[in-house]
């Protein structure tokens, strides 16, 4: 940085030789360019105490505030690419946590649909077997029924068959005796259908 500092000075002062000051247009000389060799040197000298001047005193904060400037844009353009890695991190996670609980989500959906077919299950089960203790009560009180209606029966048919005795036979014998000799008949009788 430094050789560069000492080339701007040396370019100038070429600038300034080859080009003739604006006070030679006023000369009465005879030509288009007319050089007064005294205002030359005076103005090269003018030139290069300026220049010595901005080198001692100017240069110097004029190229620390510039390297001050590149620091900070540097130390910037580090900041913003370290924040874009910082931010582009913190999607990246949010993406993997978005991820996960969208993966959740799902399975707590699956274990409720498990849950709601293993309860579905339960109850389709529940139900069947009370329908089929249901059907088994209804099995045993129509059995029971029909026992008592074969029972209501048996002791109709003795009855009638009493009373048809009783009308056959001239000598009456006692209504409880006259059962038990039926009731004794129609269980001897009782087997015979079973078998038929």
């Amino acid at each position: 940085m430094e050789g560069e500092t000492m080339k701007i000075p040396a370019l100038t002062a070429m600038a300034a030789l080859l080009t003739p000051p604006p006070l030679l247009a006023q000369g009465g000389g005879g030509g288009l360019v007319s050089v007064d060799l005294g205002i030359v040197i005076l103005t090269i000298a003018v030139f290069g105490l300026v220049l010595w001047v901005l080198g001692k005193y100017a240069w110097k904060p004029i190229l620390g505030a510039l390297d001050a400037r590149e620091a900070g844009v540097r130390n910037s353009i580090e900041q913003a690419a370290a924040m874009r890695e910082e931010a582009q991190a913190l999607l990246e996670e949010h993406r993997e946590q978005l991820a996960s609980s969208r993966k959740e989500s799902q399975q707590i959906v699956a274990d409720g649909r498990a849950a709601a077919e293993r309860i579905r299950s339960e109850l389709e089960e529940k139900a069947r077997a009370e329908g089929d203790r249901i059907l088994e009560r209804a099995r045993i009180e129509i059995q029971r029924e029909r026992d008592r209606a074969l029972e209501s029966v048996r002791e109709e048919a003795v009855d009638l068959a009493l009373a048809a005795a009783s009308s056959i036979l001239s000598e009456k014998l006692t209504d409880e005796r006259d059962r038990q000799l039926v009731a004794g008949y129609l269980k001897e009788l009782r087997p015979d259908r079973a078998e038929a």
